[in-house]
């Protein structure tokens, strides 16, 4: 075929196409109208935070792009088959649509997520149900929107011929595949299973706070691979789920967020205790991290030089702790300071003569 008939060809192609691409463009643009229109009528009529519109905010575009894409595979299915190019664009179009609904799903189970946290609130006395309601939550909608997309990447390579026809070849060798894929997605799985069972058996939660590796942070995320920690000074420590799981770790607020913590004196021997005690009850009682629960004041080491004098304090969560020990701690140096000075630490040495000299 020469140039010149190619170019003929196109062009009769582009005439043909002209009357039923100006029907499909004219179908579309009347129902993107249409949709927007009682997309605008719906959010008048209902509130912003009931179930049905967190799942419509959530997924009005990609809705949107499926009923289009619905309307316009519907019209291609009326056009002639004679048309050229026409088996291109239908296979296009149903790529394009499948897509569609996967966003459209994946936008929908991650709103699925947002109205269990919704329903299930952050009150007074029910902090703990509320953290693993959200915790459970998040992981399990990860979780449903990694199998929807696989589910959907599998749909749009099936619509290819030569996948379809591997499809047979593929199921008869799926045992040895199995296994390859087995072992070469063995961390994404462990990962997985390790996600699934924090999920299940919570042995910590959305704002947890955690001692991992040497380092005091909160739970900020929990994804289905791995777990994003804030540390105090905001640094972000990311952790693979199955570390969590063959790892020991500390969770001070497992059960309740109340945390006791000390501050250690070394005075002299000769300090008197109970001035001690009376400052550090009247630091307490100023200080409004303290919670009012515990205050001891103790003597829990005697060493060759001085002795070792425990403050015993408590505060409703790690932050109000770690400022309550920072301002007890300045407080008492500061008392002994100005009124015991000769009390601070210090070393006793005698001299004795060498009756050789």
């Amino acid at each position: 075929m020469t140039d010149f008939e190619t170019l003929n060809m196109l062009k009769a192609g582009l005439e043909d196409w002209l009357r039923p691409g100006i029907t499909a463009l004219l179908s579309l643009v009347f129902t993107f109208l249409v949709y927007e229109g009682v997309l605008a009528i719906i959010k008048r009529l209902t509130r912003s935070r009931t179930v049905p519109r967190l799942f419509l905010d959530a997924s009005e575009t990609a809705l949107g792009i499926v009923i289009s894409l619905l309307v316009l595979n519907g019209i291609l299915e009326t056009f002639s088959s004679d048309l050229l190019w026409l088996s291109h664009i239908q296979h296009a179009a149903t790529l394009l649509l499948i897509i569609a609904v996967t966003w459209a799903l994946v936008r929908c189970t991650s709103a699925i997520g947002n109205v269990i946290v919704a329903m299930n609130p952050v009150l007074e006395g029910q902090w703990k149900r509320a953290r693993k309601v959200e915790t459970q939550t998040r992981f399990l909608v990860r979780i449903l929107n990694i199998l929807v997309i696989i589910l959907g990447l599998g749909a749009a390579l099936m619509t290819f011929e030569p996948v379809q026809h591997l499809g047979g070849s593929l199921l008869a060798s799926a045992g040895i595949g199995g296994i390859i894929l087995g072992f070469a997605a063995k961390p994404v799985l462990s990962n997985l299973l390790a996600g699934m069972q924090i999920a299940l058996t919570q042995p910590f939660r959305i704002d947890d706070v955690l001692y991992v590796q040497g380092e005091w942070c909160w739970v900020e995320e929990v994804t289905a691979t791995y777990v994003v920690l804030r540390v105090w000074d905001l640094r972000r420590l990311v952790v693979p789920l199955q570390w969590f799981i063959e790892n020991p770790f500390q969770n001070w607020s497992r059960n309740d967020t109340e945390l006791t913590g000390p501050v250690f004196l070394h005075v002299d021997y000769a300090m008197p205790i109970e001035p001690l005690r009376a400052e550090y009850d009247r630091l307490l009682r100023q200080s409004p991290q303290w919670n009012g629960n515990t205050a001891t004041v103790q003597v829990t080491d005697a060493g060759d030089t001085n002795m070792e004098v425990r403050l015993l304090m408590s505060a409703k969560d790690s932050s109000g702790l770690w400022d309550l020990r920072c301002a007890i701690r300045e407080g008492m140096i500061t008392f002994i300071q100005q009124q015991f000075p000769e009390h601070l630490p210090r070393l006793r040495a005698r001299l004795v003569e060498n009756p050789d000299q």
